[in-house]
């Protein structure tokens, strides 16, 4: 069974869901907490599937981007005024409603990429080994609710 860390972010961040039939599609935030597990068959030569330095430093740039953002959809009707009015703070979701399954998708993938492009990078003191594998990533709305992904 392989070995698995997990390390969470927080961000706050709103949506709206334009196909949504009742609330959801006027503009609200929450209190997004994301999960990303990672795997390895096998632990590093420090006892590790790898240092929790590396998660941060993957992925706190890209997090950045939605925390105090509004995402919506393309299509909306409004997205044209949102963006123009709040800029690089508005995240544009090409025809699709920006759920938090969505943004969980988009942030795995990212983070696979991320992660490929961290193995190629100078040496930081918090090393990365062939083999340490993207499981999920979970994205918490409520502290009831989450959605995942996970190929």
């Amino acid at each position: 069974m392989p070995f698995r860390v997990c390390r969470i972010f927080e961000v706050e961040n709103g949506h709206m869901l334009s196909k949504h039939p009742d609330k959801c599609r006027f503009p609200h935030g929450h209190t997004r907490r994301i999960e990303c597990v990672l795997e390895a068959d096998q632990l590093d030569d420090r006892e590790m599937v790898c240092d929790f330095k590396v998660l941060k430093l993957a992925l706190a740039d890209y997090l950045e981007r939605y925390d105090h953002a509004l995402c919506m959809n393309t299509a909306d009707p409004a997205y044209g005024e949102f963006k123009a009015r709040y800029g690089e703070r508005v995240l544009g979701y090409e025809n699709e409603d920006p759920t938090t399954e969505v943004i969980a998708r988009d942030v795995f993938h990212h983070l696979q990429s991320a992660l490929s492009d961290y193995l190629g990078a100078p040496a930081t003191g918090f090393p990365l080994r062939e083999g340490v594998r993207v499981v999920s990533v979970r994205v918490w709305e409520t502290s009831g609710s989450w959605a995942e992904y996970s190929e």
